[in-house]
């Protein structure tokens, strides 16, 4: 039930290759590219660093660790806007151009490898999800609790299904043998029996590559998605690949799954094999406002304009600048934001662009749109309705919790309402009143 066919408008990179980008002269990287407590800064000004050195130390079990991803000197810690909207502290750092590594970063055999290796080095080597929701790997494949339901499989989401995004496409085709070391890692630190790899059908050229990597693997498996949006969301993925529900307010640990992103199956393959931290990704930079759109391996901590030269630079005067993919992305007012671990995209329409024009909204018109499209069957109208009378009893009674923000809602919409913001916003209400947390609620009563 539910979901919209979003056109992918993907052409302008989904053949083309992943090109490495030369490093730039200053990197920012945030103590926080993970849901959960920032990490905490263990260098200062001053320091010298090398690639992959720890440079800010996991606050909490909920929380991960933040590398170097370039070498030389850290020049100061600094508070900077994220594309969310939050301050986060930032580890600056002159690049010395000689991309030194650190000396931990080295093969290990595989008679080394564990499970308990395995979740000690997805920790120490800051490994978290890469498809956008950014949540500590290591923390799912920690031991489960006593009488927790066992994990018997793991997804791996190549969906991939955000307008314009083929970073994990590219990454299924070129990185194929990575992915398939990485699921049998999170197999063996789960004690999972079955692996599935979810591929959307709209990419026939990584489920062929895939389905023949995977021939001769007994116990995994490519699941084929019908392609619709929002496929790769963790609950729907969960259900096309398994036929299991995750019920309200539950996690896919509750059914016996874990799901992980492609990239972050690399990402653990290379953590695991060869002690390499993430400390940089795949990105997607397109969308016609600029000049060369393609996927780049990019250092964390790159900013967005850093990005956009990599890509040939602007295309005209930007219009609208995207932080991630279209439907579930933030619209950004400037390229001074820096890339983290979950930065799929960074999106440039020039000012002429249809996707850069700004309609007024108007009153709804009780058409039903939005809740013929949810596809976690709500009422977007009422949520909207009861958030803007801050009405929070209201809001939690049509489950506002349970929206995943995807952007289905507001895409139908003929009025153009940002319903999606309004939710969003009255979620982070109900949380901070719940928490004891300040949460000041921002009216929009236009």
């Amino acid at each position: 039930m539910g979901g919209v066919a979003v056109p992918p408008s993907k052409s302008l990179t989904d053949k083309l290759a992943i090109e490495r980008c030369p490093a730039p002269d200053m990197v920012y990287i945030p103590l926080s590219q993970h849901i959960g407590a920032p990490a905490k800064p263990v260098v200062k000004p001053g320091d010298k660093v090398t690639i992959g050195q720890v440079i800010g130390e996991a606050g909490g079990f909920v929380s991960t660790n933040v590398h170097a991803s370039v070498s030389g000197t850290v020049i100061k810690i600094e508070s900077r806007y994220m594309v969310h909207g939050m301050l986060a502290q930032c580890i600056v750092i002159k690049n010395d151009g000689q991309d030194t590594l650190c000396e931990d970063i080295k093969p290990r055999s595989e008679e080394e490898i564990t499970p308990e290796l395995i979740r000690q080095v997805l920790r120490d080597k800051g490994i978290a999800g890469m498809g956008g929701a950014m949540f500590p790997t290591a923390v799912k494949y920690a031991p489960p609790k006593e009488g927790a339901r066992p994990i018997d499989t793991i997804v791996l989401n190549g969906i991939e299904c955000e307008p314009f995004i083929t970073a994990d496409h590219r990454t299924l085709l070129e990185c194929s043998d990575e992915i398939i070391q990485g699921l049998k890692y999170f197999l063996m630190a789960s004690g999972a029996s079955q692996g599935i790899i979810g591929i959307e059908d709209n990419k026939p050229d990584a489920i062929a590559l895939m389905e023949k990597k995977v021939a001769s693997e007994p116990n995994i498996r490519v699941q084929v998605c019908a392609e619709k949006y929002p496929q790769g969301s963790e609950k729907h993925l969960i259900y096309a690949t398994t036929g299991r529900t995750v019920p309200d307010r539950g996690l896919p640990a509750d059914v016996g799954v874990i799901v992980d992103n492609v990239g972050t199956a690399v990402a653990a393959c290379r953590a695991i094999k060869n002690n390499i931290p993430l400390y940089e990704r795949v990105v997607t930079v397109s969308g016609d406002g600029v000049k060369k759109p393609g996927n780049y391996i990019l250092r964390l901590g790159t900013l967005f304009t850093d990005a956009v030269k990599a890509a040939g630079g602007l295309e005209g005067d930007p219009g609208k600048i995207v932080a991630g993919g279209m439907m579930m992305g933030f619209a950004v007012n400037s390229l001074d934001y820096p890339i983290i671990k979950g930065s799929t995209g960074v999106l440039v329409f020039n000012s002429k662009s249809p996707f850069a024009q700004y309609v007024e909204p108007s009153p709804c018109v009780h058409c039903g749109r939005c809740v013929d499209v949810c596809p976690m069957k709500l009422e977007p109208t009422e949520i909207v309705q009861a958030v803007k009378r801050q009405n929070w009893e209201a809001a939690e009674k049509f489950y506002c919790h349970a929206c995943i923000e995807c952007g289905s809602c507001a895409f139908v919409c003929p009025a153009y309402i940002p319903l999606v913001q309004y939710i969003r916003m009255g979620k982070q209400f109900i949380k901070g009143n719940s928490s004891g947390g300040h949460n000041p609620f921002y009216k929009l009563n236009k």
